[in-house]
């Protein structure tokens, strides 16, 4: 990784990150942001910017509520309008008890196409009460059924917890709450290995867009996002079209 980009993503710089944006209003950027090149993906008032997986419509089960983008219905997945390559990616989320939801980067969004057939996810869950928190590889933050976290870094259910997901060409990091969990690198022999083992080896193309989507799962529980935001790195992204 380029120097500047690993000082960008140390821990201090992380945890000072987090701690400047509890102290200020949810979806909102500071001028030292903007400056850096974020912008906001989400602005606490409309689902502006969002789309039903594989359609044009917003679906009426993702509603806004209390400034954070909330599914609240049965409604399906969620896709930004606009596509990306190389990202820095932040936001919080908040899970309903036993719940389950993720967060999925570089999505091929085709209408017969779900949106885990394409893109890597980052997982949402409550840890506790949810199933998937026995395996490590399953558990929140996990890059899901391929890597595992190096630890449980969840908040309690009914707390925001803190994401940053960096993309950088085939290096990904998932953080949450000011620590790193995962590293890893798309495409390499390591990740190849791990994708021929999981249920992923029978979905053509898995994880090799270079740039796609973000999107939020539907999983059937309550969620719900806010302060969502990205920062294009290596140069400017461009509208999807």
């Amino acid at each position: 990784m380029l120097t500047a980009l690993a000082a960008a993503c140390g821990p201090a710089n992380r945890m000072e990150q987090e701690s400047a944006a509890s102290a200020m209003a949810p979806n909102t950027l500071t001028a030292e942001e903007r400056a850096a090149g974020w912008r906001l993906l989400f602005d606490g008032r409309t689902t502006a910017g969002w789309r039903a997986r594989g359609r044009t419509d917003m679906p009426a089960g993702w509603q806004v509520v209390d400034g954070a983008l909330t599914r609240v219905a049965p409604a399906g997945d969620i896709v930004t309008v606009d596509e990306f390559g190389d990202f820095e990616l932040a936001l919080e989320w908040k899970i309903s008890p036993g719940g389950n939801s993720g967060i999925f980067f570089r999505v091929v969004d085709e209408p017969e196409r779900e949106v885990y057939e394409s893109g890597p996810e980052m997982q949402v869950l409550d840890n506790a009460g949810h199933r998937d928190g026995l395996d490590p590889r399953t558990s929140a933050g996990s890059n899901y059924g391929i890597y595992a976290p190096v630890r449980d870094a969840t908040r309690p259910v009914g707390e925001w917890n803190a994401v940053r997901i960096v993309v950088h060409g085939s290096h990904v990091e998932h953080w949450l709450n000011g620590v790193k969990l995962v590293e890893y690198e798309l495409g390499s022999h390591d990740w190849w290995a791990r994708v021929r083992a999981s249920k992923f080896n029978q979905m053509p193309g898995y994880g090799q867009a270079r740039r796609g989507r973000i999107a939020l799962q539907d999983h059937g529980d309550w969620v719900a996002y806010r302060n969502i935001k990205i920062r294009p790195l290596g140069g400017a992204e461009k509208p999807a079209g």
